[in-house]
Formats: C-alpha cells, sequence, structure tokens
C-alpha cells in the first residue's frame, strides 16, 4: 500500500518531473476545508493504484515557487503528470469518481 508523499519545491523536480511513473500531485493548505474534505479520497487513490501511480501533496503555505510555477490560484488544485508535462487538472472539491479519472488518464 503506498503513502501519499510530501513534497517540496527542492525536490519537486526529482520526485514529480523525473518520475518514471505518472504523479498526481495535492496542492493543498491546513486551512482549506475542501483540502481536508478531498484528503481522505487523495490517500485512497495512493493506496489503490500507487503500483501505478505515485500520489504527492505539496502545501502551499510552506512551497511558494512551484505553485507559482503551476499557477495554482485556488485549492485544492489537483494535477496529473506524466512524463514532466501536466495531462489533466481537478479544482476544488469533486466527487471520487472525478479523481479516479484523472488517474485513469494517466495510468491508461
Amino acid at each position: 500500500m503506498a503513502a501519499v508523499a510530501d513534497v517540496t519545491d527542492q525536490n519537486f523536480e526529482a520526485e514529480v518531473l523525473q518520475s518514471k511513473l505518472p504523479v498526481i500531485v495535492d496542492f493543498w493548505a491546513e486551512w482549506c476545508g475542501p483540502c481536508q474534505r478531498i484528503a481522505p479520497i487523495v490517500k485512497d487513490l495512493a493506496a489503490r493504484y500507487g503500483d501505478q501511480v505515485k500520489v504527492v501533496k505539496m502545501n502551499v503555505d510552506e512551497n511558494q515557487n512551484i505553485p507559482a510555477k503551476y499557477c495554482v490560484r485556488s485549492i485544492p488544485l489537483v494535477l496529473a503528470i506524466k512524463d514532466g508535462v501536466v495531462v489533466d487538472q481537478i479544482v476544488g472539491s469533486r466527487p471520487k469518481e472525478a479523481f479516479e479519472a484523472l488517474v485513469k488518464k494517466v495510468v491508461a
């Protein structure tokens, strides 16, 4: 069972952009209610698809460079990245099925 890893401005390139697996990146903050609501969904995705996709979280209060590079203006923002390129994204709290569809876009 794969866990959701924390990434930072310092290790984003190595952990996400250079990853052999597709990556789901959850941009979040402690104070963000919708971020807290999707946290169990993100954790479940890591548990269910961990052998096919890497799932990571980035706290936007502790890291400003990467969120600025990806124009993160609203959180939660979940990016699907494959081979270092953003394939799709979800902004805000959505049903679990929306996040599963996002994962399936990068593992297919």
